[in-house]
């Protein structure tokens, strides 16, 4: 104790406890790399304090926004999992690796991104390219409404799943099929040629990409 000058264990029985400053909170990289026109909430507190968090959109989000590269650490195996979020892989180098994000310090806010559970709620499409993960609206996504994911048709062969999916308690159904609405074709920006979906126009944009 600097006032009476001894030395003592504990909190002086005199002068009583010191104040204590706390240093101030820095938000972790994965929340400091959140747009400014999405945000985090908090959808559930389980045991031991453990946040469940869903990105909402705080203003009109346009169909066929980019979102990413997810970031992650590159691993053969997968150290960090959670059921409400998508497992991603991505090929490089010949090899089968997986984007793991054991804390919000080493990956960017798509980490909090939940998966879709069936097509009505599902906002994002997840797909491969060039060796990175991104993430791409499938239709205009309105304020307050929560960012939502499942696998493009090639990347959910890629990572041996169903490219779409209704999940009750522990079991995965495939969606039957159901009459679709004509819309607007995927058009290729450099020669113009159409295409049905997204993930055909990405595999398409590819040649491009090498030249070839």
């Amino acid at each position: 104790c600097e006032d009476c000058g001894k030395s003592l264990i504990g909190e002086c029985k005199l002068h009583g406890p010191l104040i204590r400053a706390k240093d101030r909170v820095i938000p972790s990289r994965a929340r400091l790399t959140l747009p400014h026109y999405l945000t985090l909430r908090v959808l559930e507190l389980r045991a031991g304090n453990q946040q469940i968090l869903g990105v909402f959109a705080k203003k009109v989000i346009q169909k066929r926004t980019q979102f990413g590269p997810y970031v992650g650490q590159l691993s053969t195996k997968l150290t960090c999992y959670d059921e409400s979020r998508l497992v991603l892989q991505v090929l490089k180098d010949g090899g089968k690796y997986f984007l793991d994000t054991p804390n919000e310090d080493c990956g960017n806010w798509m980490m909090f991104v939940r998966l879709a559970r069936n097509q009505e709620e599902q906002t994002l499409v997840a797909y491969q390219h060039c060796g990175e993960v991104y993430f791409t609206t499938v239709k205009p996504i309105e304020p307050h409404t929560e960012l939502k994911v499942w696998y493009a048709a090639d990347y959910a062969k890629f990572m041996e799943a169903s490219a779409v999916f209704i999940k009750e308690e522990s079991d995965v159904y495939p969606l039957p099929p159901v009459a679709k609405e004509p819309v607007d074709p995927w058009i290729c920006s450099s020669c113009g040629s159409t295409f049905a979906t997204f993930a055909l126009l990405e595999s398409h944009q590819c040649i491009h990409k090498d030249g070839v």
